[in-house]
């Protein structure tokens, strides 16, 4: 008979190996050095058990490293809590008494904290930081790398005078396929779509970007409606309109001197083809978070309506491509040299493990932030 023991925290809050399973029957199994791996898998009915994973999951979450760390530790102070319990002293003064120690122990953290110099040319020690992170995860055979992507993107969207970091401005973006060792830091933003029609331009230099969340068709009545066409003269009629609504928005983009549409919604082949036609690449169906982070990147405006379309609301971009990955038909756009260069991609390349490799990314930045006192 296969045995494992697995580690179950009782009612006393000591740690014990005192559970056995036969595992010859089972079809999937675990080995793991994580400590948040272990305990997720673990069943437990104990309800301080189900906090103790709940806090490993969230110290997984929030800072990616540190897991056993916190159990064992978070295990230490139930063990004196019981103790003071024992002796009469009331739970919310143990609670209190433990808050004003967190607190001590913060104000103390300054003091005791290693201080260093970091700079452009100076990464080292921050690189250090994160490779010791990796070094647990599947990733670790190219950790150097990874560890240098994620210092940069760090302190590209870094305010350091302030001692804040917005990682909302880290897009993190993946494609399956290539290596691990592909992953690149994009400065700018890259998005998961193509141009609307393929005879449009691959590659535009210097562009003037109008975001758009308003769709690129005739307005349609909010009432309910039809309309009765029994001529062919009113059927031309409508299409001339059509034609005429479309050439229109087309060439207020043309007149406020954009030169690529990004829109939040789609558009039919009528307005693709006339588009195409004008020479105005456009691109469809982002999402509004992208929008966003192209709008900030580009130091533009996101536009609801046409009419409030103005040369002042366009983005600015050194350079947007469309790229192509392998022999697939998958293409991405990347927005690049952007007006505001604190807007960063990582672009993640490999097995279907990438998006594993997401957290891992936000957690080494949160643990960079850590170690110099952001």
């Amino acid at each position: 008979m296969e045995v494992v023991r697995f580690v179950h925290i009782d009612h006393h809050f000591d740690l014990k190996l005192d559970k056995e399973w036969d595992i010859s029957s089972w079809k999937v199994g675990i080995e793991a050095n994580d400590g948040a791996t272990i305990l997720e898998q673990m069943d437990v009915d104990n309800q301080i058990a189900k906090l103790m994973v709940e806090l490993s999951r969230s110290q997984d979450y929030e800072i990616g490293d540190g897991t056993t760390g916190v159990v064992v530790m978070a295990g230490a102070l139930l063990e004196q809590a019981e103790k003071l319990l024992e002796r009469g002293i009331h739970p919310i003064r143990v609670a209190e008494g433990y808050e004003m120690a967190s607190r001590i122990a913060v104000e103390n953290l300054e003091h005791i904290a290693q201080k260093f110099d970091f700079g452009v040319t100076n990464l080292e020690p921050l690189i250090q930081t994160c490779m010791t992170t990796l070094s647990s995860k599947i990733v670790n055979r190219c950790k150097r790398s990874l560890a240098e992507i994620a210092v940069k993107a760090v302190l590209a969207v870094a305010d350091l005078e302030r001692k804040d970091v917005n990682l909302d401005l880290i897009k993190v973006e993946g494609k399956v396929g290539g290596k691990l060792e592909d992953t690149e830091l994009i400065y700018g933003i890259v998005v998961d779509k193509d141009m609307s029609h393929p005879q449009m331009p691959k590659q535009i230099k210097d562009a003037k970007i109008a975001i758009l969340t308003c769709p690129f068709e005739p307005p349609k009545p909010k009432t309910k409606h039809k309309v009765d066409i029994d001529t062919v003269e009113k059927f031309q009629t409508l299409r001339k309109q059509e034609q005429q609504y479309f050439d229109d928005m087309v060439q207020k983009c043309k007149d406020v001197g954009a030169t690529l549409v990004i829109c939040q919604w789609g558009f039919d082949d009528e307005a693709n083809h006339l588009l195409m036609h004008r020479n105005l690449p456009a691109v469809r169906w982002v999402g509004g978070v992208e929008l966003e982070l192209i709008a900030i990147a580009t130091g533009g405006r996101i536009v609801p309506r046409f009419q409030e379309l103005t040369p002042e609301k366009l983005g600015k971009a050194g350079l947007v491509r469309e790229k192509s990955f392998g022999t697939t038909k998958d293409r991405m756009l990347y927005i690049e040299h952007c007006a505001n260069s604190r807007a960063v991609t990582i672009f993640i390349r490999g097995g279907r493990f990438f998006s594993f490799f997401f957290f891992l990314v936000l957690a080494c930045s949160l643990l960079l932030l850590i170690w110099f006192n952001l």
